[in-house]
């Protein structure tokens, strides 16, 4: 037991040594420190999202209301919606019954009848837009613990006397402290799994891939130190150990540097750009327990991938390094294709199952698809190699033979561009994803603003009508829409009513009871663009019956008044009504968060990615600068350096640019088949693969010039 420790420790010891001496030792260290903290960042974004769902659901539950519908009930409660720069805001209509009515979580009391209490992220986004006079007097803030998120956007409407207790609309509530998942931000919060998997997919796959680039870099010495211990009879816990050693000091410092973002969040709320969302630290601190562990296991990850990227043959007949630089494991093609299957079977799985399938292949398909280039390229040396002797060309002689010889150095220049092309090309894709409607309501907006605007009450009657054009901005046309829907086989149409003055503001002249449009009003052609035909009718609006077939319409002279509408309408004695410009609810669905928070891990991804290009790039040009020195005593000629690494580098990467733009391609046009929106950029798929190619030239170029002033300085040395 005493000599198995002291062999540990002594070997533990060799590894940091070497961590400290090894060629190239730097760039490593900064790698695997950068590559620890990326992967460590990552498994505490999840364990922040796993923590801050399970507050969401607790101050959601705090809040919900339980409904009684015996004699109990001590108030009426009634939820309803709006917006505010295009964010949806969730309003909850109270009417106290007694005098010691219950308050939810974040509510000290109720105001007064006419006052309203807002979230202080509401206050903060409305002000602008009259938020503090919008549904009655302001009469203070929601605290954080009756609020999903310190960004949710809530309020508590208290109103007058004038709700009836015999209303089914309003509901009958005796408490709080259930059924939360049904009011504000909870209405529609997706699943966990969610949010995880756009996580690990966008940025949890290229810290990994950074991870193992970071350890092969001066992998050389490593595979003949390793060959030396089982030549002196080492085992793999023996090789195990010392390159654990070598890896422990920056990799453990990037797991603690990660620790202080985190450490950060868990003091400070942080606003998480450019989503909007605000992380509430209570969450994030009260998971730090697991925080720890995970960062732990973490750490343990990256060691595992540094050992296992360095192995040796079994068998025990060769001392020869079995590492990813001499040749292609057949697994790893093969989980590529077991990718390519994954993407192509989602199709058939179960509608909820499809998009994790199709995302489990697409994160399968990413990580190995440079395997196969590299394979590719590995043939293709070979051919290089053959075709440089023949022809007698030295450059695509030595090239190609080390493009044969060294399929790894491709696969890891590769990567980060075959990774990167496709988290560019699913990120556009995912933001394109509007649908139909919310194109047309995209485009509405570009060519009219909100200057028609669609006010949906419950029921209204004429005098409130009334005194709701009469508070409505200078210049606005008050109308009515009514849909009608006779049935088949007759086609359902919509009448829009407005008096004679009203219609020939919008270019409708009147004639008695008939109506003929001049054409040239930009509001009617919306609106037939969204409605298909419809008459005018020369009648005064008057009210609005309860059966949701009549709205009432805004036509504003110019934009920037749908704040002004709304302080009119929320100031009616009817808390139910719903206002929004033309083709606005689907306006609102174009700009969800979603693509927000696609953009915030594709481009924390893009950044590791950056960073693994960066690494492999520059410990290529270390190894190649002194690999080539040589030649310029064979040749006195520094043209074969460029002729090398044109061969070696530029030629397969850009072989791996062309089949991964391919590849993005079919894989970009398949996902939106599957889920039947979005649309392909192919100008921005151009623009990567032109990115790519100017990387692939940009490589083969310094690698070249590396190497020549390497030959200027080089001397022979006895190795």
């Amino acid at each position: 037991m005493g000599n198995g420790f002291r062999t540990a420790s002594k070997l533990l010891r060799i590894g940091l040594a070497a961590g400290r001496s090894t060629p190239g030792d730097r760039l490593r260290w900064w790698g695997l420190f950068g590559a620890a903290a990326a992967v460590a960042f990552v498994v505490l974004a999840t364990v922040a999202t796993l923590a801050t769902y399970d507050g969401r659901e607790t101050r959601a539950d705090a809040r919900g209301p339980v409904v009684d519908l015996g004699r109990d009930a001590a108030l009426l409660y009634r939820q309803g919606g709006d917006s505010v720069g295009g964010r949806p805001v969730s309003l909850v209509f109270v009417r106290p019954l007694t005098a010691g009515a219950p308050v939810p979580a974040g509510v000290t009391r109720w105001p007064k009848p006419g006052e309203v209490l807002l979230s202080p992220e509401l206050v903060r986004t409305g002000r602008g837009e009259g938020i503090l006079t919008r549904y009655g007097k302001f009469a203070g803030t929601i605290t954080t613990d009756g609020l999903v998120t310190p960004s949710e956007r809530i309020a508590y409407v208290r109103v007058g006397d004038g709700a009836p207790r015999n209303d089914r609309r309003w509901l009958p509530v005796s408490a709080f402290g259930s059924n939360g998942g049904a009011t504000g931000e909870m209405v529609d919060q997706p699943a966990v799994s969610s949010p995880l998997l756009a996580l690990w997919a966008l940025a949890g796959l290229p810290a990994l891939a950074l991870t193992v680039v970071a350890a092969r870099v001066g992998s050389r010495t490593r595979d003949r130190r390793g060959g030396l211990l089982q030549a002196l009879g080492g085992t793999w816990r023996h090789r195990m150990i010392v390159n654990t050693g070598e890896a422990a000091t920056p990799a453990a410092l990037g797991t603690l540097t990660a620790l202080v973002p985190y450490a950060v969040a868990s003091v400070h709320s942080t606003r998480l750009a450019p989503t909007g969302y605000i992380l509430d630290h209570h969450d994030v601190r009260d998971a730090w327990p697991l925080a720890a562990a995970s960062a732990a296991v973490s750490l343990l990850v990256v060691l595992a991938i540094v050992v296992g990227t360095h192995r040796i043959h079994r068998d025990g007949t060769s001392t020869r390094p079995a590492s990813f630089s001499s040749r292609v494991p057949a697994w790893r093609p093969a989980l590529c294709g077991v990718g390519v299957a994954l993407v192509l079977t989602s199709q058939y799985t179960p509608r909820k199952a499809q998009l994790f399938v199709f995302t489990s292949g697409t994160v399968v398909m990413w990580a190995f698809l440079s395997s196969v280039v590299a394979l590719l390229t590995r043939r293709l040396g070979s051919w290089l190699a053959g075709s440089g002797r023949r022809k007698g060309h030295a450059g695509r002689l030595i090239g190609g033979r080390w493009t044969h010889a060294h399929p790894g150095v491709i696969v890891r220049l590769a990567l980060a561009m075959v990774i990167g092309i496709g988290i560019v090309a699913q990120m556009q894709v995912w933001t394109s994803r509007l649908g139909v409607h919310s194109q047309a309501a995209l485009a509405t907006h570009q060519r009219i603003k909100d200057t028609v605007i669609e006010v949906t009450p419950s029921s209204m009657t004429a005098a409130q009508t009334g005194r709701f054009r009469s508070a409505l901005p200078v210049g606005a046309v008050l109308l009515s829409r009514t849909f009608h829907d006779p049935g088949p086989p007759r086609e359902p149409w919509v009448t829009v009513t407005g008096t004679c003055r009203d219609l020939r503001v919008l270019r409708v002249e009147c004639h008695g009871s008939t109506t003929a449009p001049t054409g040239g009003n930009a509001q009617v052609e919306e609106m037939r663009r969204w409605w298909g035909g419809f008459k005018f009718v020369p009648a005064a609006p008057a009210g609005v019956k309860a059966d949701g077939t009549q709205s009432l319409l805004v036509v504003a002279p110019a934009p920037g008044q749908l704040a002004a509408v709304k302080q009119a309408a929320f100031t009616l004695p009817n808390p139910s009504v719903q206002v929004e410009a033309l083709g606005g609810n689907w306006l609102g669905s174009s700009r969800s968060h979603l693509p927000n928070w696609i953009q915030l891990f594709g481009i924390t991804g893009i950044l590791f990615i950056l960073m693994a290009g960066a690494v492999s790039a520059a410990a290529e040009f270390v190894r190649i600068r002194h690999a080539l020195a040589p030649l310029s005593v064979l040749t006195g000629r520094r043209r074969v350096f460029r002729s090398v690494a044109s061969w070696h580098l530029t030629v397969p990467l850009l072989i791996s640019t062309v089949v991964t733009g391919a590849v993005t391609a079919w894989h970009s046009v398949f996902f939106i088949a599957l889920v039947k929106e979005g649309s392909v950029s192919w100008t921005v798929l151009t623009l990567g693969i032109a990115a790519c190619a100017a990387v692939s030239l940009t490589v083969g170029f310094l690698g070249a010039r590396a190497a020549a002033r390497e030959a200027e300085r080089w001397r022979p040395a006895a190795d």
